[in-house]
């Protein structure tokens, strides 16, 4: 082998050299680091709002759904007194409903009664395990949607009043039909929440119409 002549260098890399190439690696890495970070929790905060949008829709068209199935079938309270078939205030409601699926056949009725109110800042919906309760029996308590800052209801009569009670505080005239078996024409609601404001429904009950009415 010939011996490298003293005139030439061999070509390679300095430290100072490695450092610095170390130290721009280490930037962009910091840089990439960053942005995907960024994005993981866009992503997260988008899959956070989707599902409370989703809770919020849920919620709105159980409503929705149980008031349209509501039915004039008064019940039995936990000391045997009687309740009307649809009974509510400004921030509660609950009456009976129809359509409760019995897919197996159950010895059961069809009907269901059921409960919607605002507590601990969330709108949970109940359910009773009977109609004609017993001393004992209580709702089973689903929360719908949290972040709910108000739960509002109003009611519309016969007269096309609105009304925050239901039924009605005033007394009936002698004629008119027994109180625990009336509903209101029509049910008004707003949930109120802290991330999409406030909504607003409201719903026709179908059993309130009168018996010749054209549909």
């Amino acid at each position: 082998m010939k011996p490298m002549s003293p005139g030439i260098r061999r070509h390679g890399f300095s430290l100072i050299e490695l450092l610095v190439a170390l130290a721009v690696f280490a930037t962009m890495a910091a840089l990439a680091y960053g942005g995907l970070d960024s994005v993981a929790r866009t992503r997260a905060e988008l899959g956070r709002q989707q599902d409370a949008f989703r809770d919020l829709m849920r919620g709105v068209g159980l409503i929705e759904r149980d008031l349209r199935q509501a039915i004039a079938r008064p019940v039995r309270g936990n000391y045997g007194e009687p309740l009307p078939a649809l009974m509510g205030n400004s921030g509660q409601i609950e009456f009976t409903r129809t359509g409760f699926a019995n897919p197996q056949a159950e010895p059961r009725s069809n009907l269901e009664r059921v409960l919607y109110e605002f507590d601990d800042d969330a709108l949970k919906r109940g359910v009773f395990p009977v109609l004609d309760r017993a001393p004992a029996t209580a709702p089973k308590l689903v929360t719908l949607r949290g972040n709910v800052d108000t739960f509002r209801l109003r009611y519309l009569d016969a007269s096309n009043r609105w009304g925050d009670t239901w039924p009605p505080l005033r007394q009936a005239d002698a004629g008119a039909p027994d109180l625990l078996a009336q509903l209101p024409r029509a049910v008004e609601f707003r949930i109120g929440t802290r991330d999409y404001g406030e909504v607003t429904g409201v719903v026709e009950l179908v059993s309130s119409w009168p018996s010749q009415a054209v549909p």
